[in-house]
């Protein structure tokens, strides 16, 4: 083996092992109504156990009930992970009314839709690159009372 591919190795074995940030989907609730709209807010909990700020690219999401797509997206450059801390970030999800309408089976006497949440964190991380950050989330998010 040379010693290219020796160091090759060395390096893919530390970036291998190296700290990354962890994050989760902390909560999915509805946040306002609008004339074509609903929205959601979705909090995700990010721990940096870096000392350095990193920053993030984007945050993607596709929200699905009943297997079918409702809303999906990007947040484009939504600012960055403090270092050495846990920063919360805020993802507004639009459910346009039309769609809503189409779940009606679904959403039934308790007047709520169950969601499957996937969104896909992607960091700046030094030496490594950008590291995206698959997360899911399951559960039921209440339809806003218009009474």
């Amino acid at each position: 083996m040379s010693l290219l591919e020796k160091a090759k190795n060395f390096a893919a074995d530390k970036v291998g092992h190296a700290k990354k940030p962890e994050a989760e989907v902390t909560d999915v609730d509805y946040k306002t109504l609008s004339l074509g709209s609903v929205e959601y807010l979705a909090k995700i909990s990010v721990t940096n156990p870096y000392g350095v700020d990193l920053p993030i690219c984007d945050i993607t999401y596709t929200l699905k009930s009943v297997g079918r797509e409702i809303t999906s997206g990007t947040v484009p450059d939504p600012g960055s992970i403090e270092g050495k801390d846990i920063t919360v970030l805020e993802v507004l999800l639009k459910v346009p009314h039309s769609i809503l309408l189409t779940l009606a089976k679904d959403i039934g006497a308790d007047w709520d839709i169950d969601y499957e949440l996937d969104i896909g964190l992607t960091i700046d991380l030094p030496v490594i690159g950008n590291f995206t950050i698959p997360l899911n989330k399951k559960g039921a998010i209440k339809l806003p009372s218009v009474f």
